[in-house]
Formats: structure tokens, sequence, C-alpha cells
């Protein structure tokens, strides 16, 4: 694609401008098939800092030096510089051209003509531009037809795939469309040529080659996303020079057809979240007993969740509460179902960006699955957040898995799930909490704002928040171990890489701070709940 549009060196010489001047071709008439990308004409010797590369370059020789090192030297900046060709208007200064210019340009590839009658130079730059101009506009005119033949296939009814079978045909290459990570989501071949029969085995074979020489094998432009930064492009189409060469026509073709893309995908992903919010939308209002048990099923299977004759087990998860209602909630549910397909068992998922949360009811085959599906279950949540971008560092989403049972049950159990899923932030983080051993910590989330919960914590382990704040090392932490480990010394000590004496002391310490007894039950239970408490109200 280093062509950018223009005409042929041979395509100038045969204008009436240049062809009235009798031109004669003496060095690389192999190479005529240059691209003339505009005609400059001048006689200064230095003319060729004033090019960019693709001129036509007109002169009479004034600039050429009289010397044979100076003219090698002049002709070889301009091959330096990547003009097309240089055209030399024989008559007072040149009735020949000199051996030397001759064979410096033939040794640097540079097409060199002398005309032997005289031409005006700016009718020639007239007549050249002109050809330049209308070729553009005949390339605009050719991609402008594929555009509409695009634009027809999905008023049709047609989808993507269709679109690049007609740009597949149009260049006669095949042609994929990519996400910005260069995973392959479509592709399409022309309907006869080489690449036709596998496009899938060219997009691989020719990945590494088009990763190494983009320019020369590939054409790849981006379809927009509409969004700021990684959020600007939401694919990519690539054009793969197998069949044909890569032309501007095809370039031009491509960016038209990246517009239409544009639209296809947003519209889709739009549709997609109306869906993904619709079966939300469900799941909430079983879950809040606006959908009975009896009427769930019927609805559920338009919805397209047929689930078979095992229970139903309710699962929400629950994102950071400042993520808000945007973001891309249509492509966490795409690639959470795609992670649980290989699960095999039968899924709702909806989401519900208001509130930040992603109910679903998996249908399981018996109720000693439940551990090993809420596992593959959270797993698949937690790749679908990356995949979406959806994730918050340092606000990990809490994944609760509420109890199996059938549509009575599922309705109870998302509503439980859903209220443990809020009250779970804060807490431990795990791949997946069991909302049967969270009830406490629930009931404590739903007294978070009443003073007597603060005022409690404050009397059971405020000494300890004290020391802990201008003292180390903070014992805190080795309290929670401690209960957490329903004080048995070596497993502590253990897990905090502590000595027993050590252990011993600091324990001495916490239990001479909050002046009670560590072994006596009722204090075991007290700090329990304190350290829980804790979790939900403000120090």
């Amino acid at each position: 694609m280093d062509n950018q549009g223009g005409i042929t060196v041979q395509r100038a010489l045969e204008l009436p401008g240049l062809r009235s001047g009798l031109p004669e071709v003496v060095a690389c008439a192999d190479r005529l098939g240059r691209t003339v990308r505009w005609v400059h004409a001048g006689e200064v010797p230095n003319i060729a800092s004033l090019l960019k590369g693709g001129e036509l370059l007109l002169t009479t020789g004034l600039g050429l030096g009289t010397r044979p090192a100076e003219q090698r030297a002049f002709v070889r900046r301009l091959a330096e510089r990547g003009i097309a060709a240089l055209v030399v208007e024989l008559g007072p200064r040149f009735t020949r051209l000199p051996a030397t210019l001759v064979d410096t340009a033939r040794a640097a590839g540079l097409p060199l003509v002398q005309l032997h009658r005289e031409v005006p130079f700016v009718a020639v730059t007239e007549e050249v531009h002109t050809e330049i101009v209308n070729g553009h506009y005949a390339l605009l005119q050719r991609a402008e037809e594929v555009y509409g033949r695009c634009t027809q296939a999905l008023l049709g009814g047609g989808g993507i795939p269709q679109v690049l079978r007609i740009l597949a045909d149009f260049t006669a290459n095949p042609v994929f469309l990519e996400t910005p990570d260069g995973q392959l989501l479509y592709g399409a071949g022309p309907v006869a040529g080489e690449a036709a029969a596998d496009p899938l085995q060219v997009w691989e074979g020719l990945r590494g080659q088009r990763a190494a020489e983009p320019s020369g094998h590939a054409v790849v432009v981006d379809v927009p996303g509409g969004g700021p930064g990684t959020g600007s492009v939401r694919a990519r189409l690539v054009l793969l020079g197998v069949s044909a060469p890569l032309l501007p026509v095809h370039r031009m073709a491509a960016e038209r057809t990246a517009g239409v893309l544009a639209v296809v995908m947003m519209q889709a992903r739009q549709e997609e979240e109306l869906a993904a919010r619709g079966r939300g939308d469900f799941l909430t209002d079983l879950a809040e007993g606006r959908i009975s048990a009896e009427d769930a099923p019927a609805q559920a299977r338009v919805l397209g969740f047929r689930p078979g004759d095992g229970p139903l087990l309710p699962v929400v998860m629950r994102l950071s509460a400042d993520l808000g209602p945007s973001g891309n909630w249509a492509v966490l549910a795409r690639a959470v179902l795609e992670e649980l397909s290989a699960v095999g068992v039968p899924v709702l998922l909806g989401v519900r960006p208001v509130e930040g949360r992603v109910p679903l009811l998996v249908s399981l085959r018996a109720e000693s699955e439940r551990t090993a599906v809420a596992d593959r279950v959270a797993a698949a949540l937690r790749a679908g957040l990356e995949r979406a971008g959806l994730e918050r560092a340092g606000a990990p989403a809490a994944v609760v898995v509420g109890v199996a049972g059938g549509w009575a049950a599922a309705s109870a159990g998302l509503r439980h799930a859903a209220e443990t899923a809020t009250a779970a932030h804060g807490l431990p983080a795990r791949p997946w909490y069991d909302a049967r051993r969270l009830d406490i910590d629930l009931l404590l989330w739903r007294l978070r704002e009443h003073p007597d919960l603060a005022a409690f914590v404050e009397r059971a382990i405020g000494a300890l928040r004290a020391h802990d704040a201008v003292a180390r090392p903070a014992l805190l932490p080795t309290l929670e171990t401690y209960l957490a480990h329903a004080g048995r010394k070596a497993e502590t000590a253990r897990e905090l890489h502590l000595n027993r004496q050590t252990l011993y002391n600091r324990l001495a310490r916490i239990a001479d701070l909050l002046g009670t007894d560590l072994d006596d039950p009722e204090t075991v239970l007290s700090l329990s709940l304190a350290l829980r408490a804790r979790r939900h109200t403000t120090p």
C-alpha cells in the first residue's frame, strides 16, 4: 500500500502534453509503472531538498551542473528523495543527455526521459494533476459503490459476514474482523480465488508475516467504538494481500466499510445489553416477589432459559459501588456466557447496571454439583469482568452463591444472595461466598448505621484499635487469626509465622489491653462479633 493514489509515469507520458514533446525513455524503461503523485518543475541545483517523493520532475537542465560529478550528485539526490521520474527538455542546455546522467539514473533505478520538442510545463502540470484528481475521484466512486452494496446488504437483513464477503469479493482477497487485541471475530474470502477455500488458515498463516511487514501484506483499518481511550477502537478490519495486490481503492473501501461495521456492532451491543438488562429485570422481579414461582418458568422460557429437572442455583455478583451504570455490560454478559458454555448446564444471566449487580440462575443436575458449578461460575464471572474492563483496583467484586432449590426457593435465594453480596464487600477476598455462612455478616450490615453497633464495637475492641494506631506490632490481626482458628495456638502461630512464645506474649498483651479472658466462650463470641461488625461501621 505504498501507492497512495496517482497515475503511472507511463500514463503521464501518454497524455497529450508530454506526448507532444516526443518523449524518449533513456533509462529504466522497466520502471514506468511508478506512481506520479504530483508534478514539479524547477531549475535549481538543490531542488531535491524541495521534494517529498513521488513527483514527476520537469526541467530544462539548467540546474544539473556542467561537470560530471555535479550531474551524478544531482541524479543521486533525486533518486534518494524517491521521485517518480526525471524529465529533461532538450534545447539550449542539452541537445542530447550526457552519458553520465543516463548511466547514473540507470544505476540508481530512476526513470529518465528526454523531450525532443519544447512543451509548456504549466500545461503539462495542469494536465497531469487533472488526471490524478480524476483518478482519485474514480477511486472514491468505486469505494462508494462498495459502501452502497454493504448498506443495501444490511438493509436487506444481512449481517457482518455478508458485509465482509462483499469487501472480499471487491479486493479479491480474504477480509477479517478482529478484536483490538487480535482475536478473530469474523472472516470471509472471495467467491473465487486462492484464499476462498479456507480464510481461517490464511489468517493464521499470515499473522506473523503481516506483523513483520504490515505495509506490504495487509491493510488494517480501525472500526471506531465511539468512546475515549481504549474504547475508541471497537474492532479492526484487516485485508490480507494474498491473491491480488492491495490498492488505494481497497483502503478507501475498507475505511468506508469500517463505518458501516461500527454502526452494526454498536447496534448489536445495544441490543445485547438491552437483552441482558431484560433478563436482569426478570431475575430482580423474581427475587422481590413481583413474579410468582408458578409464572416464572414460562417467562424464563421466553428469555431462552430451559432448565432441567434438577435444582436451580442462585448466584449474584456485586461490583464496586462506585462503578455506576455505564460500562461494557453487554461484553460482560457475553463473556461470562462464553466461559460457562463448557460447563454444559443451562444458565440465565442478567445485568443490573444501576445497582452494579449480575444475577444468575444455574440449572443443576443434582445438589451434589453445587460446589463444583459454583467454582466454575465464579471463575467465569471474574474472567468476564476482566474482558469487559469492569474491574476496580482495591474493590474486588463479591460473588455470592445461594441455596439451590425449585422456583420458590430461587426467588428467596436470589434475594438473599443479592443482600449478602452487598454485605460481603469488605470481607476477606474469596473466589465466592456461601450465602448460608454469611447470615451474621448480613445482620450486622443491616445494623451498620445503628449507633448501638458502633458503640458495641468500641467497647469490645476499642482499646486494640487505639493501640494499633500508635504502636507496633498491630494486635488486631493476631486476634483475628486466633479467633479464626478457634483458639488453636499452634495453627495461629504457623499462619502468622511466629514462634509460640511470641504469640503467647501477644495474646497476653491483648487480654491485658481488653481486660478480659480470651479463653472465656462469651468473650470469644463478643470479640468475634465485634471484629465482623467493624467492617461495616466507620472507625
